[in-house]
């Protein structure tokens, strides 16, 4: 029953598991996709850093790191009991992230408030940073999974400090 449970998932997670962690990262980013327009004009008109990635290396970013997201929430909700205190944190946490996270696209692009979302953002990092020491506590694969979703994570908010610093009126 357990293989049947864990076939096809790759990571060694059940179904039940997967299907939880998936739907939260596939809701964040649909959210963070459909708020996203680095085409309209004000987006245009912004002073951004030459090295600012071009528009088309965001969703080929965010697809694996979302998807390690979800391969980390799954691992980490499999290796808890339903009434383990750590469980309980993690899923706080990572709910928490992916609010703060899809927030950002939210705060920087509808609202057109750099400066609002660099301060969001820096809430992300605190966010981030709580969810790999838990992810860690519990399955140091699922850390090593969220990783180089901080590191992202620690790159926009630079980027973002860049944008909000050369557009200062």
């Amino acid at each position: 029953m357990i293989a049947a449970r864990r076939a096809g998932y790759g990571s060694g997670v059940t179904a039940t598991n997967w299907a939880r962690a998936a739907s939260a990262v596939v809701a964040t980013a649909t959210a963070g996709a459909l708020a996203t327009d680095p085409g309209s004009p004000w987006y245009r008109a912004l002073d951004k850093p030459r090295w600012q990635p071009p528009p088309a290396a965001f969703p080929a970013v965010w697809t694996p790191l979302y998807a390690l997201l979800a391969v980390a929430g799954a691992r980490v909700l499999d290796r808890t009991g339903t009434d383990d205190a750590r469980r309980r944190a993690f899923v706080r946490t990572y709910a928490a992230n992916l609010v703060l996270n899809a927030g950002w696209t939210v705060v920087f692009f509808r609202a057109r408030r750099p400066a609002a979302a660099l301060v969001e953002i820096a809430a992300l990092n605190v966010s981030t940073w709580q969810l790999l020491r838990r992810a860690g506590a519990v399955d140091r694969p699922a850390a090593v999974m969220i990783a180089p979703y901080a590191g992202w994570t620690l790159f926009a908010t630079v980027l973002n400090a860049a944008i909000v610093l050369r557009n200062r009126r």
